[in-house]
């Protein structure tokens, strides 16, 4: 057994729990590799620099990355209402709550909402929307009948399947011009991001303390 390697490796480990206090990824082998993976990338990254707007301005990275993320969010809501112009579904979220139903089985109210990142108001009209459609259906839960659970009826599938390829096209326009490796790795980029922020979402944190409670816990200490 080569011991200098598997020194290395513990000392890894050892780093990898110092640096991921705050779990920015899973506690697993494969929260371990993305993690060496990410280092790997980001010593080579200085050399790659790309342009972006107004950083021969002094534009911070993080003012561009914040901007290009709403401006994508903008185009994928602009191709999801073509994909449905002609149909009965009001936005683009009703479609989007019927997928996840298909897609995961039956949830509370509050565990739809949340997998959809919405606030309990915004959450609540949606579900009274399909509800009223006849396109999800409520019922009791057996562990608290206090919640009640929400799944899919056929008329929603019905629904969904009606215009499924003009959502798959929408969601196809989307990815643009990107190769399949590109891809790949927007979606680990992309997958971090939520590791990150999706927690921060499930506190439910006063607005007026948000920004600060998040820089004092994650971004200061680092």
């Amino acid at each position: 057994m080569n011991y200098k390697v598997t020194k290395e490796v513990i000392d890894l480990l050892e780093q990898f729990g110092r640096e991921n206090a705050n779990r920015y990824y899973p506690e697993t082998v494969q929260g371990f590799k993305s993690w060496i993976c990410d280092r790997e990338l980001n010593e080579c990254a200085g050399s790659n620099e790309p342009y972006w707007e107004g950083k021969e301005n002094g534009r911070t990275v993080e003012s561009a990355i914040s901007t290009l993320l709403v401006h994508l969010n903008r185009y994928a809501k602009t191709y999801s209402k073509s994909a449905i112009s002609d149909s009965d579904f009001a936005t683009q979220e009703d479609f989007i709550y019927l997928i996840n139903l298909r897609a995961f089985g039956r949830m509370t109210k509050m565990e739809l909402i949340k997998k959809n990142i919405h606030d309990k108001p915004v959450g609540m009209l949606i579900i009274a929307r399909l509800l009223k459609q006849g396109w999800i259906e409520q019922t009791e839960s057996d562990a608290d009948r206090r919640n009640k659970l929400i799944n899919i009826t056929k008329e929603g599938v019905d629904a969904l399947e009606k215009h499924m390829d003009k959502i798959r096209v929408a969601t196809e326009i989307v990815a643009g011009n990107l190769n399949y490796n590109e891809k790949m790795e927007l979606i680990r980029i992309l997958n971090k991001l939520d590791r990150f922020h999706y927690p921060i979402f499930s506190r439910n944190i006063d607005s007026k303390d948000l920004i600060k409670t998040i820089y004092e816990e994650y971004l200061f200490k680092n």
